[in-house]
């Protein structure tokens, strides 16, 4: 039985980066994911002056609740969504003059509801070409903290780096969200900020964070369950079975829904303590099935689609439009390059099952999730290949060899 040895999630590591800087004391992270995305992070955080201590299995960081040691510092903050997010609003906090720029795909992304929200509460902010995208500058001195309100219909990281800075700001923060997005990765951030010393209250549809800081303490990083579907998705597409030690009842992540979409898809599903087995029944029926919570995984079903028995329809997926690419197009049109019909519409995509796919090359936009996704087409369609097969090192520099692994044992 093959099991798949996951690297450490990408979201639960940025977001503990943020948390262990921001903390009182020295804080170590267990098996943090060490992919381009996170060690931008930790780089960031460096440029910061924050210390960054490495070994082969933990980081260990020493918080400053006072915010960035420099007074300035030019930040870049690669691809990476969540550094480009969390590192601006990390600085806000502290007193200095800090500027941030990213890729051309990042510095296509949008930030202005965050960016919005933190001259809200008075942060002196400029973005220096586009309104609402990288690079920007940030003229730090402290936040007060009072009421806020925030549209985070296009991505959930603009809510988790405003409750993130709440016990970092004077008074707390009461943050009036009008329409959220993938809410599990709000579910973790709220996890992890009670793992360090923070109660978020919950009030309607506001959230409210009190001041007084974090504490330093020992955390171990789960593995990434996004990454996990590609995997849980092989086993289903094969007939065989995988394992992913570490993801189980209590995860955090909500990425791990992508199992029950592929129980009702009519493959075997083991849900243990500290442990998610998945065995393909050679049944893959259609289903039409909302992925607003768990939209990382949209483009795994898509690739999936076409082996299934009937049309695959998923709904309420327009914030998947604004990711590293437009996802919902990225795999229209590369399932239509493997001769497979496809519809979409502003929020869903659906996949109608015909004639066996025939191999191509996969246009990957520098998306990684576009790449592993359709490596599981790859296991029934031979031919497949990627015009950029390396920009998986933003989550999971070792994911070839890892799924020719697997592949072998399926």
């Amino acid at each position: 039985m093959p099991v798949a040895d996951i690297p450490g999630s990408k979201s639960i590591t940025a977001r503990a980066l943020f948390l262990a800087a921001a903390a009182d004391g020295v804080t170590t992270l267990v098996r943090p994911l060490r992919s381009d995305d996170t060690e931008g992070f930790a780089e960031g955080l460096t440029r910061l002056g924050y210390r960054v201590g490495r070994t082969p299995d933990s980081w260990q960081v020493d918080g400053r609740p006072q915010g960035p040691a420099v007074a300035e510092a030019d930040v870049y903050c690669r691809d990476g969504a969540t550094t480009a997010r969390f590192l601006p609003t990390l600085a806000a906090a502290g007193h200095g003059t800090y500027r941030f720029d990213a890729s051309e795909q990042m510095r296509r992304r949008p930030l202005l509801p965050l960016t919005r929200a933190l001259r809200e509460l008075g942060v002196d902010l400029r973005h220096e070409e586009r309104d609402g995208h990288h690079p920007l500058t940030v003229r730090a001195a402290g936040v007060t903290g009072g009421e806020v309100t925030l549209d985070a219909g296009q991505s959930s990281q603009y809510l988790t780096a405003l409750l993130l800075l709440g016990p970092l700001t004077e008074k707390g923060l009461r943050i009036h969200v009008t329409d959220l997005v993938s809410v599990p990765y709000v579910e973790i951030t709220l996890a992890m900020m009670r793992a360090f010393g923070v109660e978020v209250a919950r009030e309607g549809k506001d959230f409210v964070v009190p001041p007084g800081g974090y504490r330093a303490t020992t955390y171990a990083i789960e593995p990434d369950a996004s990454t996990s579907s590609y995997f849980f998705a092989a086993a289903a597409l094969s007939g065989g079975e995988v394992t992913v030690p570490g993801l189980g009842e209590g995860a955090l992540q909500g990425d791990l829904g992508f199992v029950d979409v592929l129980r009702r898809m009519g493959a075997e599903v083991e849900i243990g303590a500290d442990r998610t087995t998945v065995r393909g029944t050679g049944e893959l029926r259609g289903l039409t099935v909302n992925m607003r919570d768990i939209s990382d995984t949209m483009p795994t079903l898509a690739a999936l689609a076409p082996f299934a028995s009937g049309p695959v329809r998923i709904e309420d997926v327009a914030n998947t439009r604004v990711k590293e690419c437009d996802r919902l197009e990225a795999c229209a049109e590369n399932l239509r390059r493997l001769g497979v019909r496809v519809e979409t519409g502003p929020d869903w995509i659906e996949i109608h099952p015909g004639a066996a796919p025939a191999g191509a090359e996969i246009k990957t936009y520098g998306d990684h999730r576009i790449v592993m996704s359709f490596a599981v087409t790859g296991l029934r369609v031979p031919g497949i290949s990627f015009d950029d097969p390396g920009c998986v090192r933003k989550t999971f520099p070792g994911f070839h060899e890892e799924f020719t692994a697997l592949r072998a044992g399926l």
